[in-house]
C-alpha cells in the first residue's frame, strides 16, 4: 500500500507499517573523502548539509558504515543525534573496505550481523529502521542464492534490532527468493535514465508497494544522451540533473531517491527537482534515450 502526497519535497511513500519515507531522500555517501573513502575535504559543510536536508523536510537518509568507512555514519551522529521523530536512516551491509579503499564483497552471515551492530554503534541507534543487503555489486545481481544472508538479518529483526529489510543489487529471482524469509520494504539497484535494464524490475516493485531507489540516478549518460537532456532541460527551464531526477519520479509512484551531495547549494537543487512536472512530450522525448 503506498501513500503519495505532496506535503513534503516529492511527497511520501509507504511501503511498509510504520515506515514512511519521503520520496526526495538524501545520500550521504558523498560526505566521505574521494572516491568514498577517509574524510571529507570540509567536515563543518558535510554536517550543514546533513542539517539543511531535514530542515527541507527529508526524513529519509541513505547511508552504510562502508562508507569512508564509518565516517560517513559518525558525521550523520554528530549532525543529527538525538534524531528527530519520522528521521529514517536506511542503511545497508554486505560489503567492507580494504585498507587501499577496495570495496570487498562479505557474505558470511555473521559477519553480516556484526556489520549491523556497527551501524548501530556509529549511528547512536537501538534499532535500524531498514537495512538493505547488499549482494551484487554496482555492475548488477551475480544470481547466487541469498536465503542465508538475509535470513541472518532475518533473525535480527525478529530480535528487535532492525525494523524492515531492503535489498541492494539484486535480480527479480532473489527479491522473490528473500520474500519467502521476511518483507522486503526496499529494492536498491542501479536504474537511471540511460540505464533501464530494470524496467521489468521497477514494475513490479510498483504493483507491490515496495520502494525502489535507483543508485547512480544521474549517471551513464552518453554525450548524444546528454543533449536530449540538455535540450528538455532549456525547454523547461531547469537543470539537466534536475530533469533526470524528475524523470525518475514520474516513472514510478514507488520509485524513492537518494540523491548524494557534498554541498548545500547543490542539495537545494535536487530538492528542487521534486517540484517539476515534465509534460507528457518531454517524457515521451527523454525515453527514447533508453
Amino acid at each position: 500500500m503506498t501513500d503519495v502526497t505532496g506535503t513534503v519535497p516529492g511527497g511520501t511513500l509507504t511501503p511498509a507499517d510504520g515506515l514512511t519515507l519521503t520520496r526526495m531522500g538524501y545520500g550521504a555517501m558523498q560526505l566521505a573523502g574521494p572516491n568514498v573513502f577517509g574524510p571529507p575535504k570540509d567536515r563543518d559543510e558535510a554536517v550543514a548539509v546533513l542539517r539543511e536536508a531535514v530542515e527541507r523536510g527529508i526524513t529519509h537518509i541513505d547511508t552504510s558504515d562502508f562508507y569512508g568507512p564509518v565516517v560517513v555514519n559518525e558525521i550523520i551522529k554528530e549532525a543529527l543525534h538525538p534524531y528527530p521523530d519520522g528521521l529514517h536512516i536506511v542503511t545497508k551491509v554486505g560489503a567492507r573496505r580494504g585498507d587501499d579503499g577496495s570495496w570487498n564483497l562479505v557474505r558470511d552471515p555473521e559477519d553480516l550481523k556484526a556489520q549491523v551492530r556497527e551501524n548501530l554503534q556509529h549511528l547512536g541507534l537501538d534499532a535500524l529502521d531498514v537495512v538493505n543487503l547488499r549482494f551484487g555489486t554496482v555492475d548488477g545481481p551475480d544470481e547466487e542464492p541469498l536465503a542465508e544472508q538475509f535470513g541472518a538479518l532475518a533473525e535480527l529483526r525478529q530480535q528487535g534490532l532492525i525494523r524492515h529489510l531492503g535489498l541492494s543489487s539484486v535480480s527479480d529471482v532473489q527479491l522473490t527468493e528473500a520474500q519467502v524469509i521476511a518483507p522486503v520494504v526496499t529494492v536498491q539497484n542501479l536504474y537511471n535514465l540511460a540505464n533501464r535494464q530494470d524496467d521489468a524490475l521497477v514494475e513490479r516493485c510498483a504493483a507491490e508497494g515496495i520502494a525502489f531507489a535507483p543508485f547512480f540516478p544521474l549517471g551513464g549518460f552518453t554525450p548524444l544522451q546528454s543533449q536530449t537532456l540538455t535540450d528538455v532541460a532549456a525547454r523547461v527551464g531547469a537543470s539537466p540533473q534536475q530533469v533526470a531526477l524528475a524523470w525518475l519520479l514520474q516513472r514510478s509512484e514507488t520509485i524513492v531517491l537518494i540523491p548524494g551531495t557534498s554541498s548545500r547549494a547543490h542539495l537545494r537543487e535536487n530538492i528542487a527537482a521534486a517540484d517539476l512536472v515534465l509534460p507528457p512530450e518531454e517524457i515521451a522525448e527523454l525515453d527514447r534515450i533508453a
